[in-house]
Formats: C-alpha cells, sequence, structure tokens
C-alpha cells in the first residue's frame, strides 16, 4: 500500500515510521511528566509512586495491541471511528461511531488542554510575577498560534514535527541526566512505613489514582492510527510506531522519575507553595546546575508543551472527517481545505474547546481535568474498542489483518480491567466534581443529538442500517456502501 494513489480530493500518503512514532512520542511525552509527577507522588504519598508510571505502562501497551490490530486492519482516516463504525454496524447502525466522534469532540481537545495549562504552568518559573489573568491569555494566545501553524500541508506538518521531536528528547534527556549527576539513590529509595502493604484500602485508592495519572501520561500512543489515511504502508507503520513509541516512553518516564526522586525531597513536592510542586524539572536543573541552566531547560520544556499540544490537534482535527464524509456524523466537518487539504472545521473545533478546557483547567485544577477527560473517553472510546477485536474477528473473519494481536485474547482483557479501575475510581480520586456523572450526561446528550442527526439523515433507527465491508479482501474501498433492512 506505501505510495498507493489517494481518491480524489483525498489525504496523501507521506508519513513514514521515524515520522509516525515521533508524531506518537510527542504527543505522548509533551508536558506530561513533568506536571503529573508532584501529583504521581501525592496519590501514592511517597517514592513508590514509580509504580504509577509501571502501571500506566502496561496498560498502554496492552491498548496499544489492541490499536495496532485494528489500526493496522483498517487504515483509515479518523481512527477509532472506522473501527467502531465497522464492528458494531450490524446492531446499532450508525450509532456508535457517532458516539465516539461526539465524545472525541471533547475528551481530545481537553488533553490538548492540560498541555496548554502545563504549558503556563512552566512559564510561571521564568516570569514569576505573571499573573492569573496574563496566563489566560498566554494560553489562549499559544493554542492561536498552534491553529495557525496547522493550517498548511501535512508534508510541511511532518518535518516540523520531527524538529520539534528532537527538542522533546532533548529536553527530557538533559533533565534526566542533571538528575543522575546528582543522584541520591538513598532518597529515591526509601520508602514511608507500609508503602507496599497491599492489604491497605490507602494503596489501592492511591494505585487507582496513579494508573489514571500514568495512562493520562502515555496518552498519545493512538496519535497515527488518526491518521491513517496519510501514513505510508499503514499494515506495517501502524503497529510498529505504536508499540515502539510506548516502549520509548516508558524508558524515558522511569529514568526521569526516578531521576528526579534522587535529586528534590519528594515531600517538596506535595507542598503547593514550592516550585517543585509545579515546576519539577526547573527544580530539578536549579538544584544540580543552578537557575541559569535550569531557564534554558524549561525554554525547552515549553517548546515539548507545544510540540504536544500541536501533535494533538493535528491528529484529532482528523477525526470527525471521516465520519462526516460517509455520513455518520455532521456533513460540514468533511470539507478539506482546497488547497492544502485539511479537515477546516475539525481544526477549528477543537482548537476552541482546547482553549474552553484550558479555562477550566486554570481555574479549577489540572487533577480535576484528567479525571474529566479520562471518564469521558473511556465509556465510549476504550471499552468499546476492546470489545470491537472480538466482534471484528467474529463477523469479518475475512479481513485483512497485517498484524494480528499478541497473545490474543490477553492484552484486551487486561486493558478492559485497567479502564473499568480508572472509570470506577473516577468520583473517587475527584471528589465533589462527579466526572462519572458529567461523562454519563455527554453521552446521554449525544444520543439524543444521534436520535435528531438520524431523523434528518434517515439513517436507522429511522431508516434501513447500511453495512459498509470496505476493509475486506476484495472489497472495493470506493464502493456505495449496501442497505440492509434492520
Amino acid at each position: 500500500m506505501a505510495g498507493s494513489a489517494p481518491p480524489a480530493g483525498g489525504f496523501v500518503r507521506r508519513i513514514g515510521l521515524f515520522q509516525a512514532t515521533a508524531i506518537n512520542m510527542s504527543q505522548m511525552c509533551g508536558i506530561g511528566p513533568f506536571v503529573t509527577i508532584p501529583l504521581m507522588v501525592a496519590a501514592f504519598g511517597g517514592p513508590q509512586a514509580v509504580i504509577g508510571f509501571v502501571a500506566g505502562a502496561v496498560l498502554a501497551l496492552a491498548d496499544g495491541l489492541v490499536w495496532a490490530e485494528l489500526g493496522s486492519s483498517m487504515p483509515g482516516s479518523g481512527g477509532s471511528y472506522v473501527y467502531l463504525r465497522q464492528a458494531f454496524q450490524y446492531r446499532t447502525g450508525k450509532l456508535m461511531p457517532f458516539l465516539f466522534v461526539w465524545t472525541a469532540m471533547l475528551f481530545i481537545p481537553l488533553i490538548m488542554s492540560t498541555g496548554v495549562v502545563g504549558f503556563v504552568q512552566y512559564l510561571g518559573y521564568l516570569a514569576p510575577d505573571m499573573g492569573r489573568t496574563t496566563g489566560d491569555v498566554v494560553g489562549l494566545g499559544l493554542i492561536a498560534v498552534v491553529v495557525l501553524l496547522l493550517w498548511r500541508g501535512i508534508e510541511y506538518i511532518a518535518r516540523l514535527t520531527a524538529v520539534m521531536w528532537c527538542v522533546m528528547i532533548a529536553s527530557v534527556l538533559l533533565v534526566i541526566v542533571a538528575a543522575f549527576t546528582h543522584f541520591d539513590a538513598h532518597q529515591a529509595f526509601t520508602y514511608p512505613a507500609h508503602a507496599f502493604e497491599l492489604t491497605s484500602t490507602h494503596f489501592w485508592t492511591g494505585f487507582a489514582a496513579g494508573l489514571t495519572i500514568g495512562i493520562y501520561d502515555y496518552l498519545g500512543y493512538n496519535t497515527t492510527a488518526y491518521m491513517g489515511a496519510e501514513v505510508k504502508d499503514p499494515g506495517r507503520t501502524l503497529p510498529r510506531s505504536i508499540v515502539l513509541s510506548i516502549l520509548g516512553i516508558m524508558a524515558i518516564y522511569l529514568l526521569l522519575q526516578i531521576g528526579t526522586l534522587g535529586v528534590v525531597d519528594w515531600h517538596r513536592m506535595t507542598d503547593p507553595g514550592d516550585i517543585a510542586s509545579s515546576s519539577v524539572a526547573s527544580a530539578v536543573l536549579e538544584q544540580t546546575w543552578g537557575r541559569g541552566a535550569a531557564q534554558v531547560v524549561t525554554v525547552l520544556i515549553l517548546v515539548t508543551a507545544f510540540a504536544s499540544v500541536f501533535a494533538g490537534l493535528l491528529g484529532g482535527s482528523r477525526v470527525p472527517y471521516d465520519a462526516a464524509r460517509e455520513r455518520v456524523f455532521f456533513r460540514p466537518y468533511g470539507r478539506l481545505h482546497a488547497k492544502h487539504r485539511f479537515p477546516v472545521l475539525g481544526l477549528v473545533t477543537m482548537g476552541v474547546v482546547t482553549g474552553i478546557g484550558f479555562l477550566i483547567g486554570r481555574h479549577t485544577d489540572l487533577a480535576t481535568l484528567i479525571q474529566l477527560l479520562t471518564a469521558v473517553m473511556v465509556i465510549v472510546q476504550a471499552l468499546a474498542q476492546v470489545l470491537a477485536v472480538t466482534v471484528l474477528r467474529r463477523r469479518q473473519p475475512g479481513l485483512r489483518r497485517p498484524y494480528r494481536m499478541w497473545l490474543y485474547p490477553l492484552p484486551g482483557l487486561v486493558a478492559l480491567v485497567g479502564w473499568l479501575v480508572i472509570y470506577g475510581y473516577a468520583d473517587t480520586n475527584a471528589p465533589g466534581r462527579h466526572p462519572i456523572e458529567w461523562s454519563l450526561a455527554w453521552v446521554a446528550l449525544g444520543c439524543v443529538a444521534f436520535v435528531g442527526w438520524a431523523a434528518y439523515e434517515k439513517v436507522w433507527p429511522f431508516g434501513p442500517k447500511e453495512i459498509s465491508e470496505e476493509y475486506l479482501e476484495g472489497a472495493d474501498p470506493n464502493a456505495e456502501t449496501a442497505a440492509v433492512t434492520a
């Protein structure tokens, strides 16, 4: 499929393995670990917080194998939209892909908004006198710049992403090197009493909170799956980019977490008045190489945060495009820019919602924002997609699968349990915020929107189901879908 010509007016396959892995890793790393290490330490109550990053890596790898099988088999623009459409069309028509796009229009920009919150948080280290209003303006301005940079062709964006990936690697490596040149093993590996008491409710509550923070830090391993129609040789490139990015980021996170704990006393990370609680990487550099080095690396971290938001909006803006083009979402989202061939309305909408999420995060707290976005994501995307692998193996046994999940169905079961733990503990970890209730309300509102949209488009339940099996061997990907009586 490498180098295959796209349908008239469609996307162009120009993203190779290195660029795909760079896009994933830029989105995964970004500002995440630099702002969540203190949150992780607070959740566990000590340096045993490294457990959270390990647990997050296990869940990310298990879920990544789900994405790898689905993405290599159905390399279309939109990622989960395509997979859920293919798997659940036989019973519920277009309901599941519609709900996915509906929820993705919320949770993807919410993920990006946490990166903008982190950007402003670290900017505060360089400009300690910056007020809240100024910080709000800077964050909104950053989002506007990202949207303007994405207002161009994918070939330019891929090169720009590779450059920002290099900056991201440099910023992380500098923090790691600085930490290990002044590493105190006794400080890093001295744990509070009862830190590993598995019979304690406190341990498991901390574990659930840490797993939520951990998987948030790994989110992004699936970014290029949303851009499957723009990836060269997707049957090989997508699975490899997913696995390589998860393994690479796992190594980086463990070194970063352990190195940081060996320099900065973990008690400082839980003190709201200490710089280590908001800009822990800057605190590491200041304590090891001095304030000048800390300022330089802080600038690199700001570039890293920018790269994360950039990569996320790049992939996320593609989600509603294919759905609208296939008449599974509101039609205006199916239009591409006449010259640069990118989805205009998807990009603009994601940018606006990112701005709203940023303001919510700034005026509540980052933990609340993480809880809300994970709860919304789990209920429609994560759980449904694990089920989709089994459904498609039964419904479409002839589907071409360049990659088949290792140890099937074990990774899917691990992912299922992990996502259920995160969802079940959402309210526990965010008391008074009610993320589960908000997620259910958003899905219910999506069901109402679907009913109105389906009535307008005259599709199931107001018309026949349309069964589309274009990814099966021998199927014509440009053929019309078949309408069958429900």
